[in-house]
């Protein structure tokens, strides 16, 4: 009986390495006209309405800014996680409890409206993300949890709560009960960049880019950080602190996330909805995947996966194709970064399973 076994490499091709984003990508361009030929579409016309037509359009280009924002954030603070080898899969929920703490002030308190209260909101934002993401972290260092089921599991927690908040008590009194908040004042919203939605937070995206840019490449914590990702034995014989390093992981993508919520709620939206974000937390994994969990790549992943959102809106309005096309994508793109890593990692080997083991199998079966 033979079977498939993955061996690993004994030394990885640097240029493959560099070269397997672009490869994802050209694969997931050749599924994508595939779909779109299997539906019955023109696949060019297609390709191009959902990737060239949106870099065209000034309008375009300020809306694919302000979906990359919040992605590029939250996978800044993601590729902390996963290169300490900490798996957040909640950002999602990070991003909406962080929104929720970011966003009392003007709904609980909106008398409060002076210089303080844009920086208190996005203080308050990051505080509830980090405490969210404390949650998976402690029950990991503690208990030895698994922080994906956890992490993941407290998504639907903080959109269940997010719902409960603005159809209940923080309602807008004078919404014609709709479930929504009061409308933020002008000292609760960020500044806009130009005649769209763009704000504020496209430049301080773009900030901690930078910085965590040189942290991770200057710094003791960057080193921190990619040591005991590599390896925890060898990280403790330098006395990094395994437990240490999660909670901080966990906070400081917790932040992030927190931070671009509160920056998504009073740039972009204004107030709160029951559903603020198309899936921001969970794309923002292939974001940082597809920057191979390198800010300067996370800033350009984040532009790519932000066109996927334009791109589908456009093919769903003047072809008719399901509004779910442009998750589809960006689930093909994250298989191929991943499917990718693993063949740059590890070979496929075709092996003839031993008799005393195939004995082993029946008789466990």
């Amino acid at each position: 009986m033979m079977r498939i076994e993955l061996v690993k490499r004994k030394e990885q091709s640097r240029a493959m390495l560099l070269l397997s984003p672009l490869i994802a990508v050209g694969l997931t361009l050749i599924t994508a006209a595939l779909l779109f030929i299997v539906t019955g579409k023109d696949p060019a016309l297609g390709l191009y309405k959902f990737f060239i037509e949106p870099l065209t359009d000034t309008w375009s280009l300020q809306e694919i800014v302000v979906k990359a924002t919040p992605l590029i954030l939250i996978a800044c603070g993601l590729s902390v996680c996963f290169l300490s080898n900490n798996w957040n899969i909640g950002a999602e929920g990070q991003f909406v409890f962080g929104a929720i703490c970011g966003c009392f002030l003007p709904i609980l308190f909106p008398e409060f409206a002076n210089g303080a209260t844009l920086p208190l909101m996005l203080l308050f934002g990051a505080l509830g993300g980090a405490a969210w993401a404390f949650i998976p972290a402690i029950l990991k260092t503690r208990f030895n949890t698994n922080e994906i089921l956890t992490s993941l599991m407290l998504v639907y927690v903080a959109g269940l709560l997010l719902d409960y908040l603005v159809r209940g008590p923080w309602r807008d009194p004078g919404g014609f009960n709709f479930p929504e908040s009061r409308i933020f004042s002008d000292a609760a919203t960020l500044p806009a960049i130009g005649d769209g939605r763009m704000s504020l937070s496209a430049p301080i995206a773009l900030i901690v880019v930078v910085v965590l840019a040189i942290v991770l490449a200057r710094t003791m914590k960057g080193f921190e950080i990619r040591v005991m990702g590599e390896s925890p034995r060898a990280g403790s014989f330098a006395g990094f602190s395994a437990k240490k390093l999660t909670l901080f992981a966990f906070a400081f993508a917790g932040a992030m996330a927190g931070l671009a919520g509160t920056m998504e709620v009073s740039g972009s939206l204004n107030q709160l909805l029951p559903s603020i974000s198309p899936g921001y937390g969970f794309t923002a994994i292939i974001v940082a995947f597809l920057g191979r969990l390198n800010p300067v790549g996370i800033l350009v992943a984040g532009f790519i996966l932000a066109l996927s959102y334009i791109g589908g809106e456009a093919v769903q309005a003047s072809m008719g194709v399901s509004d779910k096309i442009a998750s589809v994508i960006q689930g093909l793109l994250l298989f191929y970064v991943l499917a990718c890593d693993t063949l740059i990692l590890y070979q496929v080997r075709l092996s003839r399973a031993r008799p005393a083991a195939i004995a082993g199998e029946a008789e466990h079966v």
